[in-house]
């Protein structure tokens, strides 16, 4: 009998048990098409790469995919990550230089990003599955962008409509707005010849969506914003603050903690606000991850001097997506950390307004994600990376946190409550339904 539903193959370098930042949108996604009754294949990273290159992973995360969801983990070349002489071939282990070079001048033939090799599995892997049953529609999910690359290939020699999903920028550095790559690099000519004939891209802010429908007119009808959003079935119900003037205030961020992040501005302004006699005994907790692999964690521990005031700024290590609730739960003040410029909305701004909590932004002026929380009634602007600002805004969202009023903290809750993330995908699910019924618009 023949399977009525539309087949997916969705290219999601990063999926659970992954824990990169932004695995959850594609966690979302691929949920979101299976609960809506599509057959959904998802192409991964191998899981050696997820335990021996980043070094963790998530598995409560892993719980959380649909069962009906198959997956896939194309192949990846691990020269660049392979440091153990025991485990090279001869050619390397005899000739390490001439070997390296070969490498290298590979590389420069292959698709522009260092995941090329995995991209070209993917391939290989798509054209396979598609072969022994036909898929309907590929969506890639990039960074790495290896993926956007797959999925024109698989396009151009099946005739399958794809659709490319930016969680990030490839060609735009989002921490000074200027062109990641010189003119005439072969990455500018990769994408618009990906966005020239996909059906679709999406991305996470009207910001982004600009600026590459100004960079590529011909594939600007097709460019569409999906927000980020927060997860109900990982995120339960966080209990509401209390005006408990027993004990010290937490102020919190969760999240992996980058060098892109202004964290120097942070420390210094909780500081200043803890040595101004504003809310006594209270606390900078962290919760989550030092960089997103655990090779450089000791590295940047030491960079942010993390350890240098452990008695009011506490490092609580990584928290599983799956049990977040709890860290929320601890929490009395929240502190959105974020990297970049206007381009930035970042997915954790929807779960913090989801725990109808007071905010704090400690992040350059004009980001994205200030539209969203100029609506949030419990949000506090100190307007830039100013310490005595961000002292005054933290002592401020400190004095909401004791007044605790529930009346505040319910119309939080009901602004956020249209941010979940499947709010977002409905739209785009319909879309991509009607693109894999049309079929190629080539």
């Amino acid at each position: 009998m023949t399977d009525p539903r539309p087949r997916l193959l969705y290219l999601a370098f990063y999926f659970p048990p992954s824990r990169a930042s932004g695995v959850y949108r594609a966690r979302a996604t691929a949920n979101y098409f299976a609960e809506s009754g599509w057959d959904v294949t998802v192409a991964r990273v191998p899981q050696w790469f997820l335990e021996d290159v980043v070094g963790s992973t998530d598995d409560g995360l892993l719980d959380t995919v649909d069962p009906r969801i198959a997956t896939v983990s194309p192949g990846l070349d691990d020269f660049m990550w392979e440091t153990d002489v025991r485990t090279f071939g001869s050619f390397r282990g005899n000739f390490p230089f001439l070997a390296a070079r070969w490498h290298k001048w590979k590389q420069r033939f292959k698709f522009p990003d260092r995941y090329a090799s995995w991209g070209e599995s993917a391939v290989e892997e798509g054209l396979r599955l598609h072969a022994e049953r036909p898929f309907d529609l590929v969506i890639a999910t990039g960074n790495p962008f290896s993926a956007f690359g797959a999925a024109y290939e698989l396009g151009r020699r099946t005739g399958l409509p794809y659709i490319v999903d930016y969680r990030d920028s490839w060609t735009l550095d989002l921490f000074t707005n200027e062109d990641a790559f010189p003119k005439g690099d072969k990455a500018w000519r990769w994408e618009k010849r990906i966005l020239d004939n996909a059906a679709e891209a999406l991305f996470v802010n009207e910001a982004l969506r600009g600026w590459h429908a100004e960079r590529y007119p011909r594939a600007a009808e097709r460019m569409h914003v999906v927000l980020n959003g927060w997860d109900p079935d990982v995120l339960p119900e966080v209990p509401e603050s209390t005006a408990d003037e027993s004990r010290p205030l937490s102020f919190a961020y969760v999240g992996t903690l980058t060098a892109n992040q202004p964290v120097e501005a942070l420390f210094t302004g909780f500081r200043a606000m803890a040595e101004s006699g504003r809310h006594p005994g209270g606390t900078l907790d962290l919760y989550g991850h030092l960089g997103f692999f655990a090779k450089y964690e000791s590295r940047m521990r030491a960079d942010i001097g993390l350890d240098d005031d452990q008695e009011r700024i506490r490092h609580h290590g990584p928290v599983s997506k799956a049990e977040i609730g709890r860290a929320y739960a601890a929490s009395d003040v929240l502190v959105f950390l974020v990297g970049g410029s206007k381009y930035v909305t970042s997915g954790k701004v929807f779960e913090y307004m989801a725990t109808g909590k007071p905010i704090v932004s400690v992040h350059e002026p004009g980001s994205a994600a200030e539209e969203l929380l100029r609506d949030y009634p419990l949000w506090f602007n100190p307007g830039g990376l100013d310490p005595d600002a961000i002292a005054a805004a933290m002592a401020e969202a400190g004095d909401a946190a004791r007044k605790a009023d529930p009346d505040t903290a319910a119309r939080a809750r009901e602004y956020a409550a249209g941010f979940t993330r499947y709010r977002a995908l409905e739209d785009f699910e319909r879309r991509a339904r009607a693109i894999a019924e049309k079929g190629s618009p080539r």
